[in-house]
């Protein structure tokens, strides 16, 4: 009889184990994308979404800070919970089962985004070795996305949170990283950046292609495409029987698919691995791509913000870039400009959507080099929108913008928005960077004075019935002007003259 209640003592216990065993290998089967981790950023003041995959069926709880919620996998193994709130305080650990998520802080979160100059690194930038010397704010986390462009959405990648350390930032985005510092400086609040900006990426690369796909204007852009997608696929579908030009051609090919420009290959490859994350907003510098195509880029790029903003579920977020800096030769005449309406396109975003914001930085480019390594004036440029506009702070953030003209016999006369301080014209008195024209459309570089009032008066020797003026209308203008708190006055132009970029291929 003992041995029998031995026996059957035993064969429960290893019952037990076989099913504690079996658990166990249940729950490894909860996962999540990698921007959940170690050293991991969450927005303060916001439900936080934390989502991830199991066994259909499968019982999940996560845990952080005193609070628990509880799920079920559906049937696809998809699941998702919604955080409450989180207050500022002590490292937390985030619990997903059997899963550990260790120093999670509670702070602003944001997306630094765009293309080459926005990935442009710390090391590239100025003074690289006292930055990264005095690289001290561990409240600084930034993980950085790798540059994967497909078709089919990737559900998450293999990168990790860094946490803010001497020597330990050299790779990280020099913008986002000086945005960073700016702001947990001047809020003593953690903050963590989501870097997945990719080098010449197109603003098509990172929309929905449902999107761009309902929209008849985007539609030869999007037929374009088409051909060069159908083309790859019979070339592939011939296998072994293609010829050696038939072989070129294929591999020219192969690039542009899983490439940084056809339309939605950012936003499957990259950013659906994050999207959803609470954040308190983006930051963006991107357009030298999209250039060519200037116009076009009027509705495009505010299309793109949208298109986030829907998708990310968290209202009209703010959304800040930077307007594209001065580069290539000087024009020794003024003319015409695919940059320069470029940056007109983005200015024009500000007043097409709410929360958005402009840093100008035509006063810092390179003309040899398409990469301005000042990345600091970029960062804090950028943190003086967020500072102003979302943290209550009391800060000049606006460039100063063109608001009216009037005639005034040869001359005309400009008025002005958002001259904190006055005007301060950079090394000479006189303003310098405007050009004039007539009736005829000719443009010459012209006289410009700042009036009592703060109005600017332009004007040129033979132009006696001036119609139009323009200033920094150049891919690399020579132009002076700022307000007091030493931001530079945005391009801009009076007229609506068709420029050089008509093109919306």
């Amino acid at each position: 009889m003992l041995v029998s209640i031995r026996r059957s003592l035993r064969g429960l216990a290893l019952a037990m184990l076989a099913l504690v065993a079996l658990t166990t290998a249940v729950q490894a089967e909860v996962k999540l994308p990698n921007i959940f981790g170690n050293h991991m950023v969450l927005q303060q003041k916001q439900k936080n979404k934390v989502w991830g995959t199991a066994t259909a069926g499968e019982a999940v709880t996560v845990t952080i800070g005193g609070q628990s919620h509880k799920t079920t996998a559906d049937a696809k193994g998809q699941w998702s919970v919604m955080l409450d709130p989180l207050a500022l305080g002590d490292p937390l650990t985030l619990t997903v089962n059997n899963i550990k998520f260790e120093d999670v802080l509670v702070g602003e979160v944001w997306v630094c985004s765009g293309q080459s100059n926005m990935q442009w690194s710390v090391n590239a930038s100025t003074d690289p070795d006292l930055e990264n010397l005095a690289a001290k704010y561990p409240k600084i986390r930034m993980i950085n996305f790798p540059q994967v462009g497909t078709q089919d959405p990737i559900w998450s990648h293999d990168r990790k949170w860094e946490v803010c350390a001497p020597g330990k930032i050299g790779n990280w985005s020099a913008v986002g990283y000086f945005f960073a510092r700016q702001l947990q400086q001047t809020l003593d609040v953690p903050v963590g950046m989501i870097n997945n900006a990719w080098g010449g990426s197109a603003c098509e690369a990172w929309i929905n292609r449902e999107v761009l796909a309902a929209d008849e204007k985007y539609k030869p852009l999007m037929d374009r495409w088409a051909g060069m997608e159908k083309a790859y696929a019979d070339l592939k579908a011939k296998g072994n029987d293609l010829t050696e030009d038939e072989k070129k051609q294929l591999n020219g090919l192969q690039g542009p698919m899983g490439g940084n420009s056809r339309p939605a290959n950012i936003y499957n490859g990259v950013l659906k691995s994050h999207l959803g994350y609470g954040i308190k907003g983006a930051i963006w510098y991107q357009g030298e791509s999209n250039a060519g195509r200037a116009y076009q880029y009027r509705d495009l790029f505010p299309l793109m913000i949208s298109n986030w903003r829907k998708e990310w579920n968290q209202g009209d977020f703010p959304f800040y870039w930077v307007q594209l800096a001065d580069f290539t030769n000087e024009a020794k005449e003024p003319g015409e400009s695919d940059w320069a309406e470029l940056r007109e396109a983005q200015t024009m975003t500000m007043a097409r959507l709410p929360n958005t914001g402009e840093a100008v930085i035509i006063d810092i480019g390179e003309g040899k080099d398409i990469h301005p390594k000042n990345k600091v004036d970029v960062g804090r440029r950028l943190a003086r929108w967020a500072l102003a506009k979302d943290y209550g702070v009391n800060v000049p953030h606006h460039s100063p913008q063109y608001k009216s003209m009037a005639k005034d016999g040869n001359k005309i006369v400009l008025t002005f928005d958002y001259v904190d301080g006055g005007w301060r014209p950079f090394d000479v008195p006189a303003p310098r960077g405007f050009a004039i024209c007539g009736a005829d459309k000719k443009w010459v570089y012209a006289q410009a004075a700042i009036q009592q009032n703060g109005t600017i008066a332009v004007s040129a020797e033979g132009i006696a019935d001036p119609v139009a003026v323009r200033y920094g209308w150049a891919n690399n203008p020579v132009v002076n002007m700022f307000n007091g708190a030493g931001l530079p006055l945005t391009p801009f132009r009076t007229d609506d003259f068709p420029g050089v970029t008509i093109n919306n291929k």
